[in-house]
């Protein structure tokens, strides 16, 4: 699409049931983008993490980390000047939740980890930040029934969320466009698509929608 061919790298973002995954495939048909998509379903401890936090938060979380750390080199290893690219998420996000649920020394191991991992990452031209109120955020995870967050607490949503909106308040690594996707059908509305497309590609750094 004509003023968004600079956006080779775009990323969508946000707290669990934000609708980050459905963005991607929406915006991906119309920009014509290739798709970096995570995968939930294929950490084996995230199930149990949601059962008991405290026991289970390490394996999990440096479980989602190499598998975000694989994604991200073939990523490297492919020609972001040839071939535009759509992830639903940011590497740094890692480590926002990591900041929640580890302390002490597993989180000193972790933190060695990440340093190690992080500077491969390539950096997006543009991070879409969806956030919506916690009760819409939760009603999106209970109508999804995933069996992997059946023990997912509005608690920890809510802990998520307001980690999220901290990050974010500060992120000024690439364009950011900050999105209430409970005020925004950027789906099924045509005029709420066609603000974030503008949104897109507008000069400046920071966009908020609705204005």
């Amino acid at each position: 699409m004509a003023g968004l061919t600079h956006l080779r790298y775009l990323v969508i973002e946000g707290p669990i049931g934000a609708g980050k995954t459905t963005l991607v495939r929406r915006l991906s048909k119309v920009l014509g983008t290739e798709v970096l998509l995570e995968q939930p379903e294929q950490n084996p401890f995230l199930e149990r993490f949601y059962q008991d936090r405290r026991a289970n938060a390490l394996p999990a979380q440096l479980c989602f980390l190499l598998q975000r750390a694989r994604q991200l080199e073939q990523l490297r290893q492919r020609d972001l000047f040839q071939q535009q690219w759509m992830a639903d998420f940011l590497f740094e996000k890692d480590r926002i939740f990591a900041q929640l649920n580890l302390e002490g020394h597993e989180m000193d191991l972790y933190e060695q980890i990440w340093q190690r991992l992080s500077w491969e990452a390539p950096r997006p031209d543009c991070v879409i930040y969806l956030h919506a109120p916690i009760e819409v955020l939760m009603q999106r995870v209970r109508q999804r029934a995933r069996a992997e967050e059946n023990s997912l607490t509005t608690f920890y949503l809510n802990q998520v969320a307001n980690a999220y909106a901290s990050f974010f308040s500060r992120y000024r690594a690439s364009k950011l466009v900050t999105v209430d996707s409970a005020r925004l059908d950027l789906v099924n509305a045509p005029r709420d698509f066609d603000a974030l497309l503008e949104a897109l590609a507008s000069p400046e750094p920071v966009r908020h929608l609705p204005a």
